[in-house]
């Protein structure tokens, strides 16, 4: 697994815990692919404000926007074998996306769900990957679907709700 991290200084630990957590997900979501590769960006408020705009037809800032590059659905079944255009032909692994983070939305989301920073970043990581991976938050049943595995994937990794200090 490749996880190209663009133009943010990100501690060693903290990289470890990110691709703990992407193989988590990997695997409860039952993806189970090894050779994955994608983006994690770090912007400002209004370029994720233009992205969102761009994008989505949604003016104003938010704290992550996925982009996959594929059309997966949840515990679909692929054959890496079945995508070569979207190989990454220096690495061999599939390139399923960006996903662009807020780092300022994403602390004051903390601090208004009274958590830790750390806490917002890595739900919104694993948020941001399920979403390449197909999953969905429009329908309430999708919805319980992906906030459920997201809790269960942060739970593993120790990583709660409760307010800590960064």
């Amino acid at each position: 697994m490749i996880i190209n991290f663009n133009d943010y200084a990100i501690t060693k630990e903290y990289k470890k815990l990110i691709y703990k957590l992407i193989k988590t997900a990997n695997k409860y979501s039952k993806f189970n692919q090894r050779r994955i590769q994608f983006d994690i960006s770090f912007v400002d408020k209004e370029q994720i404000r233009l992205l969102n705009r761009e994008q989505r037809n949604i003016d104003k800032a938010t704290d992550v926007l996925s982009f996959p590059t594929l059309n997966l659905k949840p515990l679909m079944k692929i054959n890496i074998k079945d995508y070569k255009d979207d190989i990454d032909q220096q690495t061999k692994h599939l390139m399923l996306g960006d996903v662009i983070i807020c780092d300022s939305v994403a602390k004051k989301n903390a601090s208004e769900y009274g958590h830790s920073y750390e806490r917002e970043l890595c739900y919104l990581i694993v948020h941001g990957f399920l979403h390449l991976i197909g999953y969905d938050h429009m329908q309430e049943d999708d919805k319980k679907v992906m906030r459920a595995l997201e809790e269960a994937i942060l739970r593993k990794h120790k990583i709660t709700r409760e307010k800590n200090e960064d």
